[in-house]
């Protein structure tokens, strides 16, 4: 469940392909196996220019671009060794808290009915014994399924109370100085976005709401967590004025949740896509609308042989090579909650832009200016899709 945060102002149109790739059939799926870089046309020197241009997603780990790149023959035996032990039982495992959870969130939900705005529909507002067993339970697996994933420790670290009063320069605008010593209680957690991994770790730490394709919903399973979650539910593909309804619904929920200590807190990742980790990418101002508070957690993944970042690498290929790895490592630092100014209130593209620099500086991320599209254009070119970025992994959906 990917929830990556449009700007829900607006939606920019997706850049259509000359007409001569449609007659190719260039808009149709791509069912080929992921090659190396070589064996799809793209040499040497143009895939290190490419990686110049769109660094916020090139791997630098032992599996090379797109996770193809050729492997040591000790790497090769201990991925042998790991799919025919390791995988299956974390498969095994893992499916199995999900199956778990799923009828703890049944027996819950039973003979209850769900709160519903339109075509949002959620159980995020029960009160009682079963929201506290929803949540409670929730945290509790969602950490022992990171577990089973290899995460066995995670360092969390909190930030200087004072790094959210030093707010980074802006050139463009003068900025207020009138933070309030005592931080409001954010509306939203914002976190830059690494990895699908992010979703568990945020889960078993604060068991926010997110925002998620429309789709997820109907999904076996997973569609009744999510609505005992309170997701948001958006339509990517759209290109109707649903976004300014769901626009809406985000505010508010930030609101709410900002003004009512028990409304649950919602979690967005406002990059709009996953990064390598390294760098952050400008942000959307869908998470700063609402005016209030914001908490930035900043998301770190060390590896040393498969980087957990998912970039540009097919989702099963990254989930068997997450699997096959036996200990996988997290960092997270969690900044103080950023009380916006009047200025920034009124500005929601000045608050956004603030919070990226001072994660930026405090999580000594290299900030870039490209973001979803560009992404796109590197898978294609990856894949050997010269024309445009058509063919693609749709993982940022």
């Amino acid at each position: 469940m990917e929830s990556e945060m449009e700007d829900l102002n607006s939606k920019p149109p997706e850049p259509r392909p000359p007409e001569s790739a449609e007659h190719d059939g260039a808009t149709a799926k791509d069912d080929r196996p992921l090659l190396k870089p070589e064996a799809v046309g793209v040499s040497i020197e143009s895939l290190q220019d490419m990686e110049k241009k769109f660094a916020a997603y090139v791997r630098s780990d032992v599996y090379g671009p797109m996770g193809c790149g050729e492997l040591p023959l000790v790497e090769k035996v201990l991925l042998a060794v790991a799919c025919v032990t390791l995988v299956p039982i974390r498969v095994i495992v893992g499916m199995s808290l999900l199956v778990f959870y799923y009828f703890i969130c049944w027996i819950c939900t039973l003979f209850s009915s769900p709160n519903r705005d339109g075509e949002q529909e959620d159980y995020a507002h029960m009160e009682g014994w079963r929201r506290a067993v929803i949540v409670s339970c929730g945290r509790f697996l969602a950490r022992v399924l990171l577990f089973v994933f290899g995460f066995y420790w995670i360092r969390e670290t909190y930030g200087n109370p004072e790094a959210s009063q030093d707010k980074p320069s802006s050139p463009n605008e003068e900025e207020g100085k009138d933070q309030s010593e005592h931080p409001e209680r954010p509306g939203a957690i914002v976190s830059n976005h690494v990895s699908y991994l992010d979703i568990l770790y945020h889960l078993s730490s604060s068991f926010p709401s997110f925002v998620a394709k429309r789709s997820v919903a109907k999904l076996p399973l997973v569609g009744l967590i999510s609505k005992c979650l309170g997701c948001v539910y958006v339509q990517r593909e759209s290109k109707s004025s649903d976004f300014k309804g769901v626009a809406g619904v985000v505010t508010e929920r930030i609101r709410e949740a900002h003004q009512n200590g028990s409304a649950p807190i919602m979690m967005l990742f406002p990059e709009g896509t996953t990064t390598n980790g390294d760098y952050i990418l400008p942000f959307k101002t869908g998470a700063f609308l609402a005016r209030a508070p914001v908490r930035p957690v900043i998301l770190r993944y060390p590896y040393r042989r498969f980087s957990p970042a998912w970039d540009s690498i097919s989702g099963p290929r990254h989930v068997i090579f997450l699997l096959c790895q036996f200990t996988n490592h997290m960092e997270v630092t969690w900044l103080p909650v950023y009380n916006p100014s009047q200025q920034e209130k009124d500005n929601p593209k000045l608050y956004a832009d603030n919070v990226r620099r001072l994660m930026s500086r405090e999580g000594n991320l290299i900030m870039s200016d490209i973001g979803l599209a560009e992404k796109r254009i590197y898978h294609a070119a990856l894949n050997g899709n010269n024309s445009l970025p058509s063919v693609l992994h749709q993982k940022d959906d």
